[in-house]
């Protein structure tokens, strides 16, 4: 009987589980997390679940002493990771971004970058239909207009190169401000938990020689801090009053508002 006990305690050894072993598994939780959403909805998204199975294939190989799997697997993770930097750049820069952010250190800006942590989401006070709505409206006019969304990342040093303001959105407020005589009308806006928060913003040009020839500032403006950060944006055109929606720095033509409103929910979540 003792003997049994005895033997049953050596097989367990193995799953000697301390405070430390809790802490890491929960740190590695919170960086796949930010992982997956730094890349959710872009073709990397693939390449992340792929290098994924790749890597607990690896690991099983380990476990089961099949060394020459296990061997090549092993080196061909080590060798990727220059490749994985490459192909993850956007992504890596705006993880750093948001590492880096004057809001993420602070108690309030930390406790938002941890989504799950928070019962409220900002696409639940995000009045998305005014916005879009007031867009096809401009559209119609051809109103130029460019609208950044925040999400995540601090847009603080974005904000600072426009004027400070504190308004609820809502439709007539959005027209008067890109409205063709308005002082305010010329560079983007910044929505930040359903209040604009700056006019007259001024953001970041892409250069990429990828993007269209027939983009304007407007569309290389929204291109710019789209890969900076995880911002949405959506852009009126003033020559041929399209509304464009810009995320991960994906470009998408909207025609149809309802669609582009359940869309940008479903990015605000």
């Amino acid at each position: 009987m003792f003997s049994l006990i005895f033997t049953s305690m050596n097989i367990l050894n193995f799953l000697d589980f301390g405070f430390l072993d809790f802490l890491d598994i929960i740190l590695v939780a919170i960086l796949l997390y930010y992982i997956y959403k730094l890349v959710r909805g872009t073709v990397a998204i693939n390449i992340f679940f792929g290098i994924a199975i790749i890597y607990l294939i690896w690991k099983l190989t380990e476990v089961l002493q099949m060394e020459m799997l296990s061997d090549i697997l092993g080196k061909f993770i080590g060798g990727g990771f220059i490749a994985l930097i490459i192909v993850f750049q956007q992504e890596i820069r705006k993880f750093l971004l948001m590492l880096g952010s004057s809001n993420f250190t602070t108690k309030k800006g930390f406790l938002k970058q941890i989504n799950f942590l928070k019962s409220d989401k900002i696409s639940s006070v995000t009045d998305v239909e005014s916005i879009v709505n007031s867009c096809v409206e401009m559209g119609r006019t051809k109103t130029g207009a460019l609208i950044v969304i925040g999400r995540n990342n601090s847009l603080e040093s974005f904000k600072t190169t426009g004027d400070t303001m504190h308004i609820e959105v809502n439709k007539p407020i959005l027209k008067s401000v890109f409205y063709k005589n308005s002082p305010l009308h010329d560079g983007a806006i910044i929505i930040e938990d359903n209040i604009i928060v700056a006019t007259r913003v001024i953001l970041p040009v892409a250069s990429d020689l990828n993007i269209p020839s027939r983009f304007g500032l407007r569309h290389r403006a929204a291109f710019g801090i789209s890969l900076q950060t995880d911002a949405l944006v959506l852009v009126v055109s003033e020559e041929t009053g399209k509304m464009s929606y810009i995320n991960n720095g994906e470009f998408i033509l909207f025609d149809d508002a309802d669609k582009l409103i359940e869309l940008i929910l479903q990015d605000l979540e």
